[in-house]
């Protein structure tokens, strides 16, 4: 039960001085309405007060027919942000890329990120999420530049990207990008060997498992869960998009958030299906690191032009599950134009949200039939 205790100093009635007759009565009527707006501003914080679910998604407290109007986060854009796809060019350019990553030290362990001038901290008990976290509460603190380099004495960095990628196509698997050719995309282009967003595979496919491994892009000005940091995306058969962006050391839990603000909700974090549903766990590893995907994908079924049966899926990120089984209720998507339409079939979309996202080593098997 949420306990709201108001100060009364807060509220207290404005003093009239002039005319004497008419003071107790303004000062009455000046104190009802401001004790209305404080009961106006407390309903509305009881309305919107959320609690994270079981799946890492928020729940509400209240009925859902309850209906408050929020203030939906201004997103500032940050159209000449430096921003670099490459590590080594990163490296010699940008002096804080050593500090930001996965760090150990006995039974604790640290992701550090960056955020403008200042680098964010998270610190687990036990180790890293997917590889030893508890799940107790995360400590969180801002360190400047200057203080960095201290603050990370004794930490010994980690890279579990190794652990994670270069898993083989398997035999009746179709290989969509080697890095030899792009004859399996529309208007595929490469960068340095990679496969850049902003393609679609040209066969159509209904069930299958899906298997990539993607890189983020460091951007470093944006705030944290700023959604141009590395913003991109996954779409099975061109409807449900599997998000991709750089939310790497972030927090679930709403109370990590109450001296930042959070710019975008966790169900559209790195993992998530986008607008629908929070990936179990935060697998986000650091940006320029390669990090893998692998999707297992039922499509919805139709019967004259009626759905009979949703879309299911499950995505494993970075060797660790984080939606087994979701039965999808619709198409995703996020802009004026509502969920994209449902389909019984459709391409692999490698989304283009303006960042240098790049791709490597993806291959798909088809369950049944192949569309053409």
């Amino acid at each position: 039960m949420l306990v709201a205790v108001i100060s009364l100093q807060t509220f207290a009635p404005v003093q009239i001085a002039e005319p004497k007759v008419n003071a107790v009565p303004l000062v009455r009527s000046t104190s009802r309405r401001l004790l209305s707006l404080a009961f106006t501003a407390l309903l509305t914080i009881l309305v919107n007060t959320e609690t994270p679910g079981q799946d890492g998604r928020s729940l509400p407290t209240t009925p859902e027919k309850a209906s408050v109007q929020t203030i939906k986060p201004e997103i500032v854009s940050y159209p000449d942000a430096r921003v670099w796809s490459n590590r080594v060019i990163a490296e010699s350019e940008y002096p804080g890329l050593p500090m930001i990553g996965e760090f150990r030290r006995d039974n604790r362990a640290m992701q550090v990120t960056v955020a403008g001038e200042k680098f964010y901290l998270s610190v687990f008990n036990g180790g890293l999420p997917g590889d030893g976290w508890d799940g107790s509460p995360i400590q969180h603190r801002w360190v400047g530049t200057q203080d960095i380099a201290e603050q990370l004495h004794g930490w010994n960095k980690a890279d579990r990207s190794q652990e994670v990628v270069g898993k083989e196509p398997p035999q009746g698997s179709v290989v969509l990008f080697d890095g030899s050719d792009t004859k399996e995309w529309v208007n595929g282009k490469v960068e340095d060997g990679f496969l850049k967003a902003g393609t679609r595979t040209k066969e159509k496919f209904q069930d299958f498992r899906l298997y990539f491994e993607f890189l983020i892009p460091l951007k470093p000005e944006p705030p944290v869960s700023h959604p141009h940091r590395g913003n991109s995306g996954v779409f099975a058969v061109g409807a449900y998009e599997i998000q991709i962006a750089d939310t790497f050391g972030l927090d679930f839990d709403k109370s990590a958030w109450s001296e930042m603000q959070m710019l975008k909700p966790v169900n559209t974090w790195c993992g998530s299906i986008y607008g629908i549903r929070a990936p179990n766990v935060n697998m986000c590893l650091p940006p320029l690191t390669w990090q893998s995907m692998e999707i297992e994908f039922k499509a919805a079924r139709f019967k004259d032009s009626r759905k009979i049966s949703p879309a299911v899926i499950s995505v494993i990120q970075n060797g660790v599950k984080i939606h087994d089984q979701i039965e999808l209720p619709e198409g995703t998507g996020g802009g004026p134009g509502g969920p994209r339409q449902e389909v019984p079939s459709g391409p692999i979309v490698l989304q283009n949200h303006g960042n240098p996202n790049l791709f490597r080593n993806i291959w798909i098997v088809a369950h049944g039939s192949r569309v053409r």
